[in-house]
């Protein structure tokens, strides 16, 4: 019970580490708000996309980062996702998005690139 406590608030726990990460790592933007998928065409960013240096995600390279405009939100959240083609599952980190960004986000993942986003929010 006490670790399931941890992982939703702060303190120790999935989010504490996530905080820290963003907090130690430099943020590189590789895909601003309003452009385009390399591969999916369609696909318009939301909002801005890149990863953390010096971090490992899913696919070997940097963990991924969406960044909203809720300034100072921090970490609110994460979604998994399932990336048929590319074969791998990852997390996405979401930071100082709003409700609306992440709902963005969740059509983004869902519905344009179809790579089955699952959002798990931090409580």
């Amino acid at each position: 019970m006490a670790e399931q406590e941890g992982a939703t608030g702060g303190g120790t726990g999935f989010f504490a580490h996530l905080d820290e990460l963003v907090a130690s790592a430099e943020l590189v933007v590789d895909r601003p708000k309003g452009s385009r998928h390399p591969r999916v065409p369609e696909a318009v960013y939301p909002v801005h996309y890149g990863y953390l240096e010096e971090t490992t995600g899913g696919d070997g390279d940097g963990a991924d980062v969406f960044v909203g405009d809720a300034s100072d939100a921090g970490v609110v959240g994460v979604f998994l996702t399932a990336d048929l083609l590319k074969r791998d599952v990852e997390v996405k980190i979401l930071l100082d998005c709003s409700p609306q960004e992440i709902e963005q986000v969740h059509h983004l993942l869902n519905d344009v690139l179809e790579i089955g986003g699952l959002l798990v929010p931090r409580r």
